[in-house]
Formats: structure tokens, sequence, C-alpha cells
């Protein structure tokens, strides 16, 4: 009775297109955040429980999307691109503020940041511009590409969500990068790095001028000297530092970290959540985090590099690229070695729209691993 149960059980698992590996390696790490979370809400399990209504839906979106064929999205990538700058622009206009800034869409019944939408969608619609011919792309391919990517990155920078912007534009770039594109402005090698340089040293400095606004430009020069405003901008980077040097080689225990429990570090759920495990797990506690975190990412560029098709194949990587850089500059940003952004630690942080995006591109990495390609997309 029980063999014959748990075949049913294991013939129906099969039906759904999910990765058994990627999917313990997300638990491990869910159940990782779930316990961090109960701790740094000073062991409220209040929060631990919306969380896992978060964790719920946004499972059921990764089971969903895992279902949908990799075509699909190639083929509803313009789609999906019109829709998206649609509601960024509709942000601008009607948008609802909070806490500065104007990035949330209110329909009545659900309120979202259609930023979030875009750490996908962009990805997809890269992809399937670059897929369209043989690799590397056409110098035609690239600039529709870096004219797509500049566009939603203005977009987004005008809400004003200037970190948001440059990690969606990076997770274009590197679905570029993936593709194999050269820049290649004149002949020579030297004077071709010299322009380059030329243009990024100039864009900084019109960044820095007229781009870039007063608190964002004082994230950035805290960033080397936050003990110039220790009560002020400097307050996070200093109380997290102090939080994660505290932590030693095993940590206090959980719900016994000072620097979280007495509440000297702030958005402690959030942003700001790797500080707690430093301090209360200790190195060790770190080594864990990294190894679970590292397996996903070797797990997701490996069923990447099966894929078939270039399409696949740019957007399996570039996605799981852009899980990279989230973890980077999350804990980056925590340990003072990148300017303060606002960017949740993917599968730890307390939140519901980043982790619906996240679980949504496990699930097309799994999508594009379980479907085959048709022929004419290889």
């Amino acid at each position: 009775m029980i063999s014959f149960l748990f075949k049913r059980i294991y013939t129906f698992y099969k039906l759904f297109k999910i990765d058994t590996p990627l999917l313990i390696f997300i638990i491990l790490l869910s159940s990782l955040g779930l316990m961090v979370l109960y701790s740094s809400s000073g062991g409220s399990l209040s929060l631990v429980y919306r969380q896992l209504i978060h964790l719920g839906l946004a499972t059921s979106v990764m089971l969903v999307i895992a279902q949908i064929p990799p075509f699909f999205l190639l083929r509803s990538a313009p789609i999906l691109m019109i829709i998206g700058t649609i509601l960024l622009i509709l942000v601008l206009f009607f948008g609802s503020s909070g806490g500065g800034a104007q990035r949330w869409l209110d329909i009545g019944f659900i309120r979202f940041q259609p930023s979030e939408l875009m750490k996908i969608i962009v990805p997809i619609t890269i992809a399937a511009i670059l897929s369209e011919k043989t690799l590397p792309p056409r110098a035609l391919s690239v600039i529709i590409s870096l004219i797509t990517i500049a566009l939603v990155v203005f977009l987004i920078a005008k809400q004003p969500d200037l970190g948001t912007s440059l990690l969606i534009g990076a997770s274009g770039i590197y679905v570029l990068f993936f593709s194999g594109f050269r820049i290649r402005l004149v002949k020579i090698i030297w004077l071709n790095l010299l322009i380059l340089s030329s243009l990024l040293m100039g864009s900084l400095y019109i960044a820095w001028n007229y781009l870039l606004i007063s608190y964002q430009k004082n994230r950035i020069l805290t960033l080397f000297n936050p003990e110039s405003d220790p009560l002020g901008s400097g307050y996070h980077i200093i109380q997290s530092k102090i939080a994660i040097g505290s932590g030693g080689l095993t940590g206090k225990g959980l719900t016994n970290g000072s620097q979280s429990q007495l509440d000297f570090v702030p958005e402690q759920s959030t942003d700001f959540i790797f500080s707690v495990l430093a301090e209360e797990l200790g190195f060790l506690g770190f080594i864990l985090l990294i190894a679970i975190y590292s397996l996903i990412i070797y797990r997701c560029f490996s069923l990447s590099l099966r894929c078939e098709d270039n399409f696949s194949r740019l957007l399996g990587s570039s996605l799981t690229f852009v899980f990279f850089t989230y973890v980077f500059v999350n804990i980056g940003m925590v340990s003072g070695l990148v300017p303060v952004v606002g960017v949740p630690l993917p599968l730890i942080s307390y939140g519901g729209s980043s982790l619906m995006t996240l679980m949504a591109s496990f699930g097309i990495i799994m999508s594009i691993h379980k479907h085959k390609s048709p022929r004419y997309l290889q």
C-alpha cells in the first residue's frame, strides 16, 4: 500500500517540469531564511507566517512558469516589453508614493512595483533579440538591445530607484556578455580602449553632476567614510559592521544578538538581515549560506548550458548571473563594500514582490531545461 502510494505520488511529481536538486537547494535556503527571520523579528511568529504565505504563492508561480515552454517566452517577448514599458510610464504619472519615491501602482485589490516585472522581462527581451541570428550577434541587434536597456533604466531611475535601475540594466548587459558580442569602434586595440575609457569617464561625470540626486551622492560618499556622519547616512553601515564583526566564529546564537535584538541594526528583517545572520550564526553560518548559494548558482548554470538553443542558454545564464549579483550586492552593501541600494538578500530577506520575481526566474530555468526546443530554434 505504501509503495503503491509512493509510486502514485512520484508519477504525479514527474508530470511537473521540476528540477529536483534545484528545488532541494531552494527549500534548504528558504528554511534558513525563515529561521533567521524568526530571530530578527525578536521571536515573533507573525512575520514568519506571512513569509510562509509569500513562499507558498511564489512557489506556485515557479511551478506554473516551469510548465511554460521557452519558445512561448520567446514569441511573447515583444508583448511583455510593451506591457512592462507602459506600466513604468503609468507609474510616473499615476503611481503611489512611499519613502520619497513613486514606484508602485495601486489598482485597488493589489499594489505592486512594475520594476520587479522588468527584472524578468528585460533578460527575456534581450535574449529574444540576440538569438534571432547566429552568435555572436550583429551590430544592429546589439544597438537595439542597448536602446531597449537604456529606455527601461531611464524610466526606473526617474521614479527614482537608481539601485533597481542599474541592476535591471545589468541583467540586460549580462545577456549581451554571454552572447559573445565585441565592442570595437576602431581597429587599433589601444585606441579602442582609450575611446571606451573616455566614454565611460564622461558617462560617470554626467551621471554625478546631472543625474544623481543629493541622497544618492551621499550614499556613495558615505561608503568611503561612514564615520563622517555616524548618526545619519553612515548609521546603517556602522551598526551593520559592528554586528557582523561581533559574531565571531560560531555566533551568539539565535535571538541572542545584541545589535539585532536591541534594534541597533536598521531594516533587520529585510535589506540588512545578513548582519543578523552573521552576528547570531557567526562565520560558520556565513559559510553555510555561501555554500547553499553556490550550489544554486552552479546548478542553474549547469542547467542553462545544457540547453539546445541560443535563446534558452542566454536567458538561463543571464538569470543565474542576476541571482549572483543580488547576493553579491546585498552582502557587499551590508558589509560596507558597496553603497546602500536597498537590495534584499535572495530567499532570506522578508518580502513578497522580490520573492515572486526570484521564484519566477527559477521556474524559467527549470522550464528551459525540461522542455525540448523546437528544431527551428536550434
